[in-house]
């Protein structure tokens, strides 16, 4: 009886364990995401200085590159651009 309690108590902690990871894993994706997002900016912004070309850096930027990556880039130098 006892071994039954021991491995329902093991199961239980892997699936506790199973769900409050996973969105863990995607707020480290995330984060992962918008770290890749500001090194495209600094990119663009180190590259585009000679042409006037600048992308400020803040949580709005970083969530559209981190979220859309590179398209997310290119769609800050066309609003950029517009305004």
């Amino acid at each position: 009886m006892e071994y039954v309690v021991l491995v329902l108590t093991i199961i239980a902690v892997i699936i506790i364990a199973k769900v409050l990871a996973w969105p863990l894993k995607k707020i480290f994706k995330l984060m992962l995401n918008i770290a890749l997002g500001l090194i495209m900016i600094l990119i663009v912004n180190v590259f585009g200085q000679g042409i006037g070309l600048h992308i400020p850096f803040n949580i709005v930027t970083a969530l559209v590159s981190g979220i859309l990556g590179l398209p997310g880039v290119i769609a800050l130098i066309a609003i950029n651009y517009i305004f």
